[in-house]
């Protein structure tokens, strides 16, 4: 049975005093099991930490390979990580362990941090100093190994915050003994991830983010008179700055590129029928027993639900051929591409439900909907978008900053963003009546679940609105008619021409 290649990967800077000792405490029982090679990276230490790890490379008695490397420029803790997960992924390695080259963190439980991942049970194995092992009589085994007060308190502080912020379980953000699968890796881009040392916690949101299992393990701690190289306060503030940036990625307030790991979903749009949203307007306007047309349906959620509660018959129209769809009829087609073939002028009632800011040309796809939905005097349109000047945007452009993300107003894939004024003018100027105008808070409780909290947010923002809709709308939607086009005013007046002309002929002959 062929090995497992397994990369040990020592971080080390200004680490001369303790690098063998820490190489030689790797248990030699790992070739028994394991095809293990050793990577040290010196990070430009000032010390002969490369040099003694190249001699003890060329005289060691251990069954390992070594590749010793030194960084000419120092990349920092987290960029010297990323060196060695990329030579790790370079070299297709399966496993790739990370050790401290200060000696802090005991090489001897890396048999019980490789045998999780190596198993395919967890994408990463974390070793942590705050859980209680069997041969621990409480929890305070970090402090026993010589941890300082301070960092304990600490440690057990900004984890527990960062377990609220982003609902996880953690009981430590902050070891650096780890082992982590090569595949997981290539699954997260750790390359965006800062050079400093909340590199661990970026990895760690990132796997979350991602879907990939994290074990943890209890390991004994060990404090040396090694020198802490981490700011405490510098490094707090980054690890909470991250932590919440990345709970505001979710809400969709922020966006960074390292943080959009999630696997992609069927649909990323969800039913929002149980608070004030679009879907409930439509679903409350839609007039019972009448023809609609979803522009734009998606999974068809909105129409099944319109089926269900008006006895509506309901066609659907999408660019993707999503299977879940249960809707009378269903068009294949890319809304750029225009409306032929799909019979807009039989439908009482279309809706065009976020999709507008999608488009690669709106004022275009209106003229053709209104010259099709003109020729139906009964038909109306129900049409949604993004209300760009909501007061978070305001407050994010005050601050310097306009970040697209994967939802929200500021959807990556929207290509043309409104306001209630500017979407007002290009409905009129496409030739619409407006019949109905309401402004739409935030979906609280999608981010947030439908909870006490997010009810009161929802609430608060409902007032708001009140105050000023331009503002603190987080959406739009309209109601709205096509006026009849020049063309049919122009027939309208020569029928009723001709129609009193045959009158007055009439009348002429009869006198």
């Amino acid at each position: 049975m062929q090995k497992s290649r397994c990369l040990i990967f020592v971080v080390a800077y200004h680490a001369e005093a303790t690098i063998e000792d820490v190489i030689e405490r790797i248990p030699v029982a790992l070739s028994e099991e394991y095809d293990v090679d050793i990577l040290i990276i010196d990070d430009s230490s000032a010390d002969r930490t490369f040099e003694k790890s190249r001699d003890m490379a060329r005289r060691s008695r251990l069954p390992f390979r070594f590749h010793v490397l030194r960084n000419p420029i120092s990349q920092g803790y987290g960029g010297s990580q990323k060196l060695g997960y990329q030579f790790a992924i370079r070299e297709g390695y399966e496993v790739v362990a990370l050790l401290h080259g200060d000696g802090q963190h005991g090489p001897e439980c890396l048999p019980e941090l490789l045998k999780p991942v190596v198993d395919g049970r967890a994408a990463a194995a974390f070793g942590s100093r705050m859980l209680r092992s069997s041969a621990q009589a409480d929890h305070n085994g970090a402090l026993r190994g010589g941890t300082p007060r301070y960092k304990y308190v600490g440690n057990k502080v900004v984890t527990w915050l960062q377990n609220r912020i982003l609902g996880s379980h953690l009981s430590e953000f902050h070891s650096g003994f780890r082992v982590y699968s090569v595949r997981a890796l290539e699954a997260i881009p750790f390359e965006c991830n800062s050079n400093d040392f909340h590199f661990d916690t970026e990895i760690i949101i990132q796997l979350r983010i991602a879907q990939l299992p994290i074990i943890e393990l209890p390991i004994p701690t060990h404090y040396g008179g090694d020198i802490s190289r981490v700011n405490a306060l510098s490094y707090g503030f980054n690890v909470l700055r991250t932590t919440i940036q990345a709970r505001l990625q979710e809400l969709s307030l922020f966006y960074d590129r390292k943080y959009d790991c999630a696997p992609a979903p069927l649909s990323q749009y969800k039913p929002k029928f149980g608070f004030t949203s679009p879907h409930s307007f439509a679903l409350n306007a839609v007039r019972s027993n009448s023809n609609v047309l979803d522009l734009g349906c998606g999974t068809g959620y909105v129409g099944s639900a319109i089926q269900k509660k008006k006895g509506c018959r309901v066609a659907g129209v999408d660019a993707s051929p999503l299977p879940a769809r249960n809707l009378n009829d269903f068009y294949l087609r890319d809304l750029n591409d225009g409306l032929t073939g799909i019979p807009i002028e039989e439908h009482d009632c279309v809706l065009l439900l976020d999709v507008i800011e999608h488009l690669a040309s709106p004022e275009k796809f209106l003229d053709e909907l209104r010259r099709r939905l003109s020729l139906n005097p009964k038909a109306e349109l129900i049409i949604s978008t993004g209300n760009v000047a909501f007061f978070v945007t305001r407050v994010m452009l005050l601050l310097g900053k306009f970040n697209y993300g994967k939802r929200g107003i500021l959807d990556l894939t929207h290509t043309r963003l409104f306001t209630f004024s500017s979407m007002l003018r290009t409905l009129n100027e496409a030739g619409f009546v407006v019949l109905e105008t309401a402004a739409i808070p935030a979906p609280f409780p999608l981010a947030l679940g439908d909870n006490a909290v997010s009810r009161f947010l929802l609430a608060c923002n409902s007032f708001l609105m009140r105050l000023s809709r331009g503002l603190f709308a987080y959406q739009m939607v309209m109601r709205v008619k096509a006026r009849p086009t020049l063309e049919a005013l122009l027939k309208a007046a020569e029928e009723e021409s001709r129609t009193r002309s045959a009158v007055l002929s009439a009348a002429s002959a009869a006198q």
